[in-house]
């Protein structure tokens, strides 16, 4: 059975650890393991990274939700588990509701007058080129591995 590490920033949610479980229960759905960052019960930063870091060594593949947190931007921590996933050869996923291009999203410079790029990509081109990009939601992306495999 392959497993699939859960990334993004449905951690942060109020009921994180039931959205977990949904999750998890839609991977055996699909005939995936499902390995969510709080399956891990731990209390420092230090123990929470290393036992995530763990869990992405283990699985097969990583789904990542990519859509907007905090800003224009996926969450930090999962762009650095997608980068840390794609550095170990895993199969990358990133799901996210909408794929227009970053410029059809912010223009051709953002708030701060920064230049943002022009390569029609929905996301960051460190994120987009490694990975299998998904319209829609976590089931999308299910769909869309099992489709794969």
């Amino acid at each position: 059975m392959k497993k699939i590490y859960l990334a993004g920033f449905d951690v942060f949610a109020h009921n994180a650890v039931e959205k977990g479980k949904r999750m998890k229960e839609l991977c055996s759905s699909f005939g995936f393991e499902g390995l969510y960052p709080l399956d891990n019960e731990c209390n420092s930063a230090e123990d929470i990274f290393f036992a995530n870091i763990g869990l992405i060594r283990n699985c097969d593949i990583i789904a990542a939700n990519t859509n907007p947190f905090r800003g224009h931007e996926p969450d930090s921590g999962t762009a650095f588990e997608i980068g840390f996933a794609f550095a170990l050869g895993k199969k990358i996923y990133c799901y996210c509701e909408d794929l227009r291009s970053q410029r059809e999203k912010l223009g051709e410079t953002d708030e701060n007058g920064f230049t943002v790029e022009d390569f029609g990509l929905p996301l960051n081109l460190m994120i987009s080129v490694p990975s299998v990009l998904v319209k829609g939601d976590f089931f999308d992306c299910l769909r869309k591995i099992r489709e794969d495999i």
